[in-house]
């Protein structure tokens, strides 16, 4: 049986005046699109390409439940949140493409 990885993520600029949150089946990969710019959107345009947070799911269905509630949430929520788990706001991805 295979066994599925479904990733919520937060990017943020590098002045950390940015969120944005997506969901993912390849956290790295889409990482790596995001820094590159290869999407026109949001994140190209607000050069969102550190990654600050990620959780990992299983079920896809619950990826994006957590997407919504995350989406729906308050900006000090998602503050909060970074700051417990990556308190210095680390871009996550360092190391992953050398």
């Amino acid at each position: 049986m295979k066994l599925h990885q479904y990733y919520i993520y937060i990017l943020t600029n590098k002045h950390h005046a940015v969120l944005y949150i997506g969901v993912t089946n390849d956290v790295k990969n889409r990482t790596l699109e995001h820094k590159s710019g290869v999407h026109q959107g949001f994140t190209k345009t607000y050069s969102c390409n550190k990654l600050v947070y990620f959780e990992t799911f299983q079920w896809i269905d619950d990826a994006i439940a957590r997407e919504k509630q995350l989406k729906g949430g308050s900006r000090q929520q998602k503050l909060d949140l970074i700051n417990l788990e990556n308190p210095n706001w680390n871009d996550l991805s360092d190391g992953w493409y050398d």
